[in-house]
């Protein structure tokens, strides 16, 4: 084992000497651990680790083995049930190699790390700060989201743990997404102090979660009073009297001893050093040489521009991921397992016959890729083999064998990086004496910057006589499908083409009703969410369709004034071409009435589109991605038929901050746009009255024969649509359209009352007060019902209750008129009583049965009152 311990000398002391900082602990840190400094405003000192295999050269197996090591202290820690449950997370960049070393240890444990490589087309999970890295944004790109979704232990995984900031933003944002019970963190080194321990258990008992903590060693580091500028100022005047032309190396090693005296044995080695980021300790490099036309010159073949370069094809398996950056499962590993040894044999084979001593340079967040192949290649040549990884994070070097970073290579970043372009770093490597270097890179990054004079190639090749690149495939996962159109009637819906295009898919053709009864007590039971299935379609008898075209007529200019109203503050607050976007179903023919409105009184022709939210579950993300891709989320407006008691507002909002997190899309407005808003929920309406809307007298007779979105795993795939059914059967008793018509047919006569009206409310305090959310938590107490949800405010709820649940008990303002006569017809014909209350913030509230079982209703389907 290559010792931070080297001659006698341990490799922090010079760092240790001129600082102050003291490393206080357990014996094995000095043999863990070394010094170097920092080029970084944030933090002067650098833990340098001698087996986590990035800036120090370390054999292959000693750099896996003491990963998987930890992952088995895991598997002994959670037990087998739980460590069967766990999924491992690393860091990028430093741990991505040592997590997935600790995901073998573990067992079965799928793996995934976090990178600083946006992936275009694959949405984003999660992310996080790690404030003190060069470094700082972390993302969470899993190919399958639910990989981040259970009740299994998390365990986190990074090289050290010095403060616990980045474990803490990490559990924060996950757990707020995913929650578990359960944390592991690990690391090759706690340091911690006792006040950064305390905090993470104040956390994890803050978040109500067991957090673990497992690691190789401890201590902490003694850090003296303003190192962080004295570190700096010495970086800063070493690399200044370095650099200085005409200044020779040696000439700043005096000043640094001058500065910073310390009994260093062999400290006039400090004169050699690597200065200028593009010469090292070992001299000169050689001429220039012309930049490659093909970076990609054949198979096993010399470079024809650098002529000891070599390149392999290792026959990587296809598809398998090079890496955790997209997620690697246990299926993943015993593809890679099967493969490594004939990928060894082929970079065995382009080694020179006389090589003594091999070293594998992976690259950046390509960590475990080149360490297996490494550690492989360990167990089929004679030549000792070393493995490190190249690294964004810029360190100081000295070659002093009191200083952890001897000699630096820096050549540009050569996978065009997110962030733009800049520096990159192999530590260690020029002047280590190797025989053959093999640069182990993705395929992104095999670019002509890799071959470019002054590219990683080119400055290998000075210093060793032989180099192999070997080029891994980045993975990317699939690109989900092209999301299918919109569909539109007469295919699907009674509407007219250009009235509405639904982003759902058609099931038809799946038999999804239930009874009522059998619905309501899967529902309530908790065996099935009410997405999952639909209610029978409500067959209207002559005497309550005659109640739908009464009311249809008595309100059909007050809804029209409220259709202009609402649109009206749209176009002047929201945008000037807004995109319609209803929520399926109640919305969709309030969004029609005001694509119509746009119409009659500006020429407008907006879009409209009808998509599906559910309760408990959020918008879908397929129909925002499908917006997003054809409009500007901006200028998205979503509507819907009237507010209850603002459940699917605060959906909504959910549901768009989970996605913006997710897909990184931004733009849409949570705020929905609604005809009435009795409940008080929302900033844009037509009116807050609460009376009769003819629309939610009916199911799809009047929602263009669409049926209530579906949301169930075996139909709705990730790639898919939420389902909806066109009942085309039902087209004898549609009267879809013809409602639209009787509304928009009494807008000429409305619009000076819109005008008054809309200018009313454009200069009115709007902001909502949440009214009818307190009521309704009062009359779930009152009621002894304790279930929000089984509360339904207002008569377009109310006529819902009726329709399709289990109806206890209709509440009545006292008073009300023909606003709830088909409410009365309804609850006779079901049996349920309407109680008259005195001070109802609505004009009813429709309870549906509390604690439901099939015997709370008679033979007859009527409600029992209990």
């Amino acid at each position: 084992m290559n010792n931070a311990v080297n001659n006698g000398v341990w490799s922090g002391s010079w760092v240790a000497e001129r600082l102050g900082v003291r490393l206080m602990g357990d014996d094995e840190l000095t043999e863990l651990l070394g010094l170097a400094l920092r080029r970084n405003p944030k933090r002067a000192h650098l833990l340098v680790s001698n087996v986590l295999g990035k800036h120090v050269p370390q054999s292959p197996s000693v750099v896996y083995g003491a990963g998987f090591a930890l992952g088995r202290r895991v598997r002994d820690l959670l037990g087998a049930e739980e460590a069967g449950a766990a999924v491992v997370l690393g860091y990028a960049e430093t741990a991505t190699g040592l997590g997935h070393s600790v995901a073998d240890g573990i067992g079965a444990a799928p793996y995934l790390h976090s990178t600083r490589r946006p992936v275009a087309g694959v949405a984003r999970a999660g992310g996080f700060e790690e404030s003190h890295s060069h470094a700082t944004s972390h993302l969470l790109l899993p190919e399958d989201p639910a990989l981040l979704v259970g009740d299994g232990p998390l365990v986190l995984v990074d090289d050290e743990f010095s403060t616990g900031n980045t474990v803490l933003n990490t559990i924060r944002d996950l757990h707020g997404r995913y929650p578990r019970r359960r944390y592991v963190v690990v690391a090759l080194v706690d340091m911690r102090s006792a006040a950064d321990a305390g905090r993470l258990e104040e956390f994890a008992r803050e978040i109500g979660a067991r957090v673990d903590l497992v690691a190789a060693a401890s201590g902490i580091v003694r850090l003296p009073e303003g190192v962080l500028e004295k570190g700096q100022e010495l970086v800063a005047r070493y690399e200044e009297e370095s650099a200085a032309e005409g200044r020779s190396s040696s000439a700043a090693s005096s000043w640094l001893v001058a500065q910073f005296p310390a009994p260093l044995e062999g400290v006039a080695g400090a004169a050699s050093l690597a200065t200028d980021g593009r010469t090292t300790p070992l001299g000169a490099r050689g001429t220039a040489r012309p930049a490659p036309t093909d970076p990609h010159p054949a198979d096993n073949r010399t470079h024809p521009h650098l002529p000891h370069i070599t390149r392999v094809d290792l026959h990587w398996p296809p598809g398998l991921p090079d890496g955790g950056r997209h997620g690697f499962t246990p299926q993943h590993r015993i593809r890679l397992e099967g493969a490594l040894p004939a990928m060894a044999a082929r970079l065995a084979e382009a080694l020179p016959a006389d090589a003594r001593r091999v070293h594998v340079l992976g690259f950046e967040e390509l960590m475990y890729a080149p360490l297996r192949l490494a550690r492989e290649l360990e167990q089929v040549v004679e030549a000792e083999v070393r493995y490190s990884t190249t690294t964004r994070s810029p360190v100081l070097a000295v070659d002093d064998p009191g200083y952890a970073i001897r000699t630096r290579l820096v050549f540009p970043a050569h996978d065009d990086p997110a962030d733009g372009p800049g520096e990159r770093y192999a530590y260690n490597v020029a002047g280590a004496g190797f025989d053959a270097i093999v640069a182990v890179v993705d395929s992104v990054a095999d670019t002509p910057e890799l071959h470019a004079p002054d590219g990683l190639l080119d400055q290998l090749a000075a210093h060793t006589p032989h180099v192999v690149l070997a080029v891994v495939p980045s993975y990317v996962p699939e690109r989900p499908p092209m999301l299918p159109e919109p569909l539109r009637g007469p295919a699907f819906s009674s509407y007219a083409p250009e009235e509405v295009g639904w982003l759902l898919q058609d099931l038809s053709d799946v038999t999804l009703e239930a009874p009522t009864e059998e619905r309501e007590e899967a529902i309530q039971s908790g065996g099935a969410h009410y997405a999952e299935s639909l209610p029978v379609e409500y067959q209207p008898s002559e005497q309550y369709q005659a109640l739908f075209h009464a009311a249809l007529e008595e309100s059909a200019a007050r809804l029209a004034q409220a259709v202009g109203a609402v649109t009206e503050i749209v176009l002047a607050e929201r945008s000037p071409r807004p995109v319609l976007v209803s929520l399926a179903r109640a919305g969709t023919p309030v969004g029609v009435l005001m694509r119509r409105w746009a119409q009659f009184r500006h020429g407008l022709d907006l879009p409209h589109y009808a998509v599906s939210i559910v309760r408990g579950r959020g918008i879908d993300a397929n129909a925002l991605r499908w917006l997003a891709e054809h409009h500007d989320p901006r200028d998205v407006v979503f509507v819907d038929g009237w507010t209850g008691k603002g459940a699917i507002t605060r959906e909504l909002a959910a549901a768009l901050e989970e996605f913006e997190q997710s897909d990184g899309i931004t733009g849409f407005d949570p705020e929905i746009a609604v005809l009435a808003d009795p409940g008080s929920c929302v900033r844009t309406y037509g009116t807050r009255d609460d009376y009769l809307i003819p629309s939610a007298c009916l199911n799809s007779t009047v929602s263009g024969l669409i049926s209530r979105t579906v949301l169930r795993a075996d139909l709705v795939g990730p790639n898919d649509y939420h389902g909806a059914k066109f009942y085309r059967e039902l087209a004898g008793v549609d009267v879809s359209v013809a409602f639209l018509d009787a509304v928009s047919a009494r807008f000429p006569e409305v619009m000076d009352a819109v005008d008054a009206q809309a200018k009313e409310l454009l200069s009115a305090d709007r902001a909502p007060t949440w009214e009818g959310w307190k009521a309704v938590e009062r009359i779930s107490e009152e009621y002894g019902i304790h279930d929000v949800n089984l509360v339904k405010p207002g008569v377009g709820e109310t006529t819902r209750v009726l329709l399709r649940r289990v109806p206890w008990k209709i509440l009545a303002r006292a008073g009300a008129g023909a606003d709830l006569d088909h409410v009365r017809l309804l609850a006779e014909q079901r049996g349920v009583p309407v109680e008259e209350v005195a001070e109802l913030p609505y004009t009813c509230v429709g309870l549906i049965h509390p604690k439901y079982t099939r015997g709370a209703t008679g033979a007859d389907g009527k409600a029992v009152n209990v």
